[in-house]
């Protein structure tokens, strides 16, 4: 569903369109209580649903997406809470993520199956039953000259699903359980998605998959607006991914667009990729193979924190190298104390990431682009008329920098940084797309089949340039990123100018 405009998709916008809204208004506390108990009715106005069932419940998943959006928690289910609890702890400019970052609304759950084999009516009945010789179980008998499945015995292998020469049987899984690597989702006694937050690594990728709209994450948009109203300086560090996420935007028009929103800078966050790239680079050639077998890259909290999770024994081979968001914020800090800093990004565990004591002084706030939009679209932001200023584009960051975005690209600015600095220096590399395949790529380098390697680990399918906080079709991200890469003034991260202030930004 990455790239298509759904009606999920819509009430996903609306909401953060009108919490946006609702926060560069002036307003007292009682009005803003006032207009949260009223957006439900604003973003899904009438008296028949269009959605769902009843329009009564429509509005009630849409309170409690407002207040996910404003940093609140979900409303039990067993106990009378109005919608507007705890809304001054919202109306802030400084409010950190309280666990978990992504929720089930459970009431917008479809209850789907967990994982079922089920013969559909396309069955032919055909005499060769090949569905039941490859069996395993033995489970497949037939009805009515139908194949029928005992679910009793079913072990879900797929054999049958494979074999089956009219495509008659399929395997149904729960899409949000499917599309998590980390096996965090279950059912609880009501069959409704349950997430296991000691597996969770927040990588959103549930949220995105789920076509009933019931997993949501947690937001920061209400707190880094009444920030900006109070006269906070807030610059905006962007991820290169933002390439191809707004219509009618190019880099020449980002600063100026972003400007209007009211954030008193823009830096790209390419730039901390390249000083990335060097430390992970230096790293990887000082300590592999004599200090650790391999060395895995730092720059995708949800692999890192995967990674170290479930493979502790190999944690150290996972590189200390501060992400290129943390990077980036130290470097503005370190010449404006003054400065908030808001990541602006595709990432969902890049919130989880800012939240950790350790980086809180850096980051102030993360909005992804689909929260950025409403943001646009809350101040009525015709990116289409903005003008392109030629002489007002990024030019400090190098191409390998903005190749962080899509997968692949981390590992080769290190193999070409090393390069750089040895040439006869061989790097092998092995990398993952998804966190199922990165744990099948830890697992083999826990085997030792991996020793002297780079790994690059991408939690999301197509790298960040198909994170859950995205907008377009990854396909042409990936595409327009390209071009964007081939217009950087600097090919390689060592002609960064900033590389002298690396070993200051350690520490």
């Amino acid at each position: 569903m990455r790239g298509i405009y759904t009606p999920v998709t819509d009430i996903r916008r609306k909401v953060f369109t009108e919490v946006a809204r609702m926060a560069y208004e002036d307003n007292a506390y009682a009005d803003y209580a006032q207009q949260v108990r009223e957006l439900p009715y604003k973003i899904i106005p009438g008296e028949v649903g269009q959605l769902r069932s009843s329009i009564f419940l429509e509005r009630a998943i849409v309170s409690e997406r407002i207040r996910l959006a404003m940093g609140l928690s979900l409303r039990p289910l067993d106990e009378s809470v109005p919608a507007t609890e705890d809304l001054e702890h919202s109306v802030i400019s400084d409010k950190y993520y309280e666990p978990p970052l992504i929720n089930v609304i459970k009431f917008a759950c479809n209850r789907c199956p967990e994982k079922v084999v089920k013969v559909t009516a396309m069955c032919q009945g055909c005499l060769a039953h090949p569905c039941q010789e490859v069996c395993p179980k033995k489970c497949i008998t037939f009805r009515n000259g139908k194949s029928h499945i005992d679910q009793s015995l079913c072990i879900k292998c797929g054999r049958c699903v494979n074999t089956c020469p009219y495509n008659a049987i399929v395997k149904v899984e729960r899409p949000c359980a499917k599309a998590c690597g980390m096996d965090a989702i279950k059912s609880d006694e009501y069959g409704r998605a349950e997430i296991n937050y000691d597996k969770c690594v927040s990588c959103g990728m549930c949220l995105v998959n789920c076509p009933f709209g019931a997993i949501v994450d947690k937001g920061q948009v209400f707190q880094l607006i009444q920030s900006i109203k109070k006269g906070d300086r807030v610059i905006a560090i962007v991820a290169p991914a933002f390439i191809n996420q707004f219509p009618g935007m190019t880099p020449a028009k980002l600063r100026a667009a972003m400007q209007q929103l009211g954030f008193a800078g823009v830096s790209e966050v390419a730039v901390g990729a390249d000083l990335c790239t060097i430390d992970e680079a230096n790293d990887f050639m000082k300590e592999v193979p004599e200090k650790i077998p391999f060395m895995g890259t730092s720059c995708c909290p949800a692999w890192s924190v995967m990674a170290k999770k479930l493979f502790p024994e190999q944690a150290e081979c996972i590189s200390m190298t501060m992400t290129p968001m943390v990077l980036t914020a130290r470097l503005i800090k370190h010449a404006d104390k003054d400065a908030r800093i808001c990541f602006v990004g595709p990432c969902a565990a890049k919130k989880l990431e800012a939240s950790r004591r350790t980086v809180r002084s850096e980051v102030d706030f993360v909005v992804t682009f689909e929260e950025l939009m409403g943001l646009f679209e809350a101040k009525q932001i015709d990116l289409a008329a903005i003008p392109n200023d030629p002489n007002d584009t990024f030019d400090d960051a190098s191409a390998d920098g903005r190749g962080f975005a899509v997968a692949g690209g981390v590992a080769q600015a290190v193999v070409n940084a090393i390069h750089k600095i040895d040439p006869e220096r061989e790097v092998k590399v092995a990398s993952a797309q998804g966190l199922t395949e990165c744990r099948k790529l830890m697992t083999m380098a826990k085997a030792g089949k991996y020793n002297g390697y780079l790994l690059e680990g991408m939690a999301c399918p197509g790298g960040c340039i198909a994170g859950a906080g995205t907008l377009a079709d990854p396909a042409r991200s990936a595409a327009m990123l390209a071009k964007y890469k081939s217009e950087a003034p600097m090919k390689s991260a060592l002609d960064t100018p900033y590389q002298d202030s690396l070993a200051h930004l350690k520490y």
